[in-house]
């Protein structure tokens, strides 16, 4: 129901020592929206159990969906939290099938503070073991617009000079990463994307958060975060949409994740570009099997296409059952941690 996959040194270490929560400085979360749906088992399993006795700083770093889950799991009860979140997006109604990005920017706030409750802020900001770090893409050009044809203009063009190289890029975004104070978050980037890290505030870490899942056209971008430079925020995972950057803290990396191909940011979807191999050395990397994907309704994982295609009421039955499901997951993950574990070579 699961596939494992490590880096060469992430597999020499887990060969030698076992996968032990101690292991890891770092947990990364993908973009995907409601593809991290296929996660939720595991997410409760690994901030519920895997690394609930945990006293070292373990570095959460996220763009979109994957910011969201890094907030609930630096919050003083990480299970309550990423359940909030499950429950909040997925039973989330709109006034039609083709909602304006007002309401959706709307919703999301709402969202937050289902997410938040009443410490949630603090308790992100101040948690001395799990760090979060929420990635944004400052958005230059055209894309900044709010007009819609023009930022679709600007979009055309990512789409094209991505197309080249993804270097080209750097013209039009930047990367911004919003963490924990005393953060020592470090990463080094092949492609150069101009890197500024700013520390969360009780001023910014809402608009942070939302700018991280702020899909171009589908939500209104976020103007002229608290602290920060002016301008206009949009969705990390423009720039980062399943990571494609080496971080240089020393330990392993997990990363739950969706599928086994990621790719470096969101003009890559359609792309056969691969990630840098070395940037995935030190990658512990657990996916559904297609078996399992295979099994769901639909056969196939929850994406932002269902809030189209199906009525409310079949897409949250849908959702339901994919979460229950997932369950299966973390019990299948736990009984590997207690008997031999299969690693897959990866890249």
């Amino acid at each position: 129901m699961i596939e494992i996959y490590a880096g060469k040194t992430a597999t020499k270490i887990i060969n030698e020592h076992g996968l032990k929560p101690e292991l890891f400085s770092t947990f990364l979360g993908a973009s995907g929206g409601p593809k991290w749906f296929t996660l939720f088992g595991l997410d409760k399993y690994l901030f519920g159990e895997f690394f609930k006795d945990r006293s070292s700083p373990l570095n959460l770093v996220g763009s979109s969906a994957g910011a969201f889950r890094a907030a609930c799991f630096s919050q003083n009860d990480p299970v309550a939290a990423i359940s909030r979140l499950a429950k909040s997006y997925s039973e989330t109604r709109y006034s039609s099938n083709k909602p304006t990005p007002q309401e959706i920017t709307t919703k999301a706030r709402a969202l937050l503070e289902d997410v938040f409750g009443d410490n949630g802020v603090d308790e992100i900001i101040n948690n001395p073991v799990f760090k979060s770090h929420f990635i944004v893409a400052k958005s230059n050009g055209l894309v900044a617009s709010e007009q819609k044809a023009l930022q679709l203009l600007g979009l055309t063009k990512s789409y094209l000079s991505n197309r080249v190289n993804r270097r080209f890029l750097t013209k039009q975004y930047e990367r911004f990463i919003y963490q924990a104070p005393n953060s020592n978050f470090q990463l080094e980037d092949n492609y150069k994307f101009k890197t500024t890290q700013l520390d969360l505030t009780t001023d910014n870490l809402k608009d942070a958060l939302l700018a991280s899942g702020s899909i171009p056209l589908v939500m209104q971008g976020i103007k002229n975060i608290a602290g920060s430079p002016p301008g206009m925020y949009r969705d990390g995972g423009i720039v980062d949409y399943h990571f494609d950057f080496k971080i240089n803290n020393p330990g392993l990396i997990l990363y739950p994740h969706f599928n086994s191909d990621p790719k470096a940011g969101w003009f890559d979807k359609s792309l056969n570009r691969k990630i840098t191999a070395e940037n995935y050395d030190n990658v512990v990397m657990i996916t559904p099997s297609q078996e399992f994907i295979t099994s769901l309704p639909y056969g196939k994982i929850p994406d932002r296409t269902d809030f189209t295609v199906l009525d409310t009421e079949s897409r949250i039955k849908y959702w339901r059952t994919v979460f229950s499901e997932t369950e299966k997951l973390a019990d299948v993950f736990d009984q590997q941690l207690n008997n031999t574990m299969k690693l897959i070579p990866y890249p």
